[in-house]
């Protein structure tokens, strides 16, 4: 179903490149360390670690977050064609997808806390949901992390 794909010529220019293809995995690194990055230090700070960091400093830092997605979107897209047959019936890699999508609707959410309790009391106080929220959040990256590295190693 997906090996159409590794024949394009994107995918034959990631696959027979000698530097393409390690280029796009250092991008896409560089990418999960901003969006992961940024997350991560939002839910410990919800969850009451760095209470010198304030979380409405956190909404603005979103926009890079999401830059560092639409690197890593676009990176793992020319990644993924390159292997797509391979990649498409990978247990690991499905669950790094799965997990991605997870985390980045749980990123909205608690974006959208944050800015309403900010918009509303002028403050960011966090209540017991949202920590919840923060708690899942972390979970999910972390396992998104662990999943994308077990891709190579199991089928």
């Amino acid at each position: 179903m997906f090996g159409w794909l590794e024949g394009t010529p994107a995918a034959q220019w990631v696959s027979l490149s000698l530097w393409v293809y390690p280029m796009l995995l250092s991008i896409h690194i560089l990418g999960l360390a901003v969006v992961v990055g940024i997350f991560l230090m939002r839910d410990m700070r919800l969850l009451g670690l760095f209470n010198g960091l304030d979380p409405v400093a956190f909404l603005s830092l979103s926009r890079f977050a999401w830059f560092g997605f639409i690197i890593n979107a676009i990176s793992g897209a020319l990644l993924f064609i390159s292997q797509a047959v391979a990649f498409s019936g990978n247990t690991a890699f499905l669950v790094k997808i799965a997990l991605i999508i997870i985390g980045m609707i749980l990123a909205v959410l608690i974006h959208s806390r944050l800015r309403n309790e900010f918009a509303t009391a002028g403050e960011v106080i966090v209540n017991r949901s949202t920590r919840a929220f923060a708690l899942c959040s972390l979970s999910i990256w972390i396992g998104a992390i662990v999943a994308g590295r077990l891709v190579a190693y199991i089928i």
